[in-house]
């Protein structure tokens, strides 16, 4: 389904939203009673009060977090000194504050954990920017990857989206305020893509984290086989064959990240993996899980600039290394080893 316009979405579907939002609320107790009554018919602890409970939650976190942005717009002249550097940063601490709620209701409801290993972003050197390259894979790791840089390292990130995610009004209004860039395929297909993450990835600053995911989407087998497929289409046998021995991971598509590199040469790389939610890859895996009982495993490696290759191709079989250091961390961590 395309997206509407930015004008239908603010108009229509934010109030809506919060409209929705104030209904579920006032009809709460009503909704229990129906999925108390089917807990018994579903099995698991729980689960239709426990799925009502975190839709709800959800839909309320939206809700207030349009109505704070609201707020935001108004103090900031009805949006006019809303890209100032205050109203920026004032920004940034609003989507900490409502990314720590969330995680505490994640905590709370599906009894989940989240610990980071190995070196984060401001051991590493502070001061410097980073280019923030992560694994996709697993509902929700985006969130996590991001309530990590703004409310364990403080810092501000600019992320590469798909552009299906301003169907959630909160996350289209408040990342379109700050530096993101949601990507969609323009006519001239990837270049356009690469042009601009290019774009978004000139002039960080000491304390910017430039967020990638270079496999373009959540792992699944299917995909994993399309990546290879495609590398065997453009020519790239050697990168198929690489490809096939990763298990865990897609093939990265280095174009973005190349761009980057170019874009802020004088930024670091943090190499990211994480484990814990990547078996969940439908809906229905999700609906099992519940209660889910995880613990989420996060690891950092920080490569400082000048440890980065120069040439192209140097960087994209550098990159490929990687992605195979992560698949290896990930099958290890899966079977219960000492993280390395």
């Amino acid at each position: 389904m395309p997206l509407p316009p930015r004008w239908l979405r603010r108009l229509v579907l934010a109030p809506g939203v919060v409209l929705l939002a104030f209904f579920v609320v006032t009809t709460l107790p009503v909704w229990a009673l129906l999925a108390l009554a089917a807990s018994p018919l579903v099995p698991g602890r729980l689960r239709p009060l426990r799925l009502l409970w975190i839709g709800t939650v959800y839909l309320v976190w939206d809700a207030a977090a349009l109505l704070a942005l609201f707020l935001l717009w108004l103090a900031s002249g009805f949006g006019a000194y809303k890209r100032a550097p205050a109203f920026q940063r004032a920004h940034y601490v609003l989507a900490g504050w409502f990314l720590r709620v969330m995680f505490w209701q994640a905590r709370w409801t599906l009894r989940l954990s989240i610990d980071v290993v190995g070196t984060d972003p401001d051991t590493a050197l502070p001061g410097r920017p980073e280019l923030v390259v992560c694994r996709h894979a697993g509902p929700g790791d985006s969130f996590i990857l991001i309530h990590a840089l703004v409310n364990w390292f403080n810092r501000e990130p600019r992320i590469v989206l798909k552009e299906t995610l301003q169907w959630d009004p909160a996350i289209d209004v408040l990342l379109n305020r700050l530096p993101n860039r949601f990507i969609a395929a323009g006519p001239d297909g990837r270049d356009s893509v690469v042009r601009q993450i290019g774009h978004l990835a000139t002039g960080l600053d000491d304390n910017d984290a430039f967020v990638i995911f270079p496999e373009g989407g959540n792992f699944t087998p299917s995909r994993r086989l399309r990546a290879i497929d495609r590398l065997r289409r453009l020519g790239l046998e050697r990168m198929a064959r690489r490809a096939e021995r990763m298990r865990h991971v897609l093939a990265p598509q280095p174009g973005g990240l190349l761009a980057a590199l170019d874009a802020a040469p004088d930024a670091g790389v943090i190499f990211v993996a994480h484990t814990g939610l990547d078996q969940m890859l439908t809906v229905a895996d999700v609906w099992r899980e519940l209660p889910m009982d995880k613990r989420i495993v996060m690891r950092f490696w920080s490569v400082p600039p000048e440890e980065i290759p120069a040439g192209k191709q140097e960087r994209i079989d550098w990159l490929f290394d990687w992605w195979a250091r992560i698949d290896r961390w990930i099958a290890d961590n899966r079977n219960g080893t000492v993280d390395a």
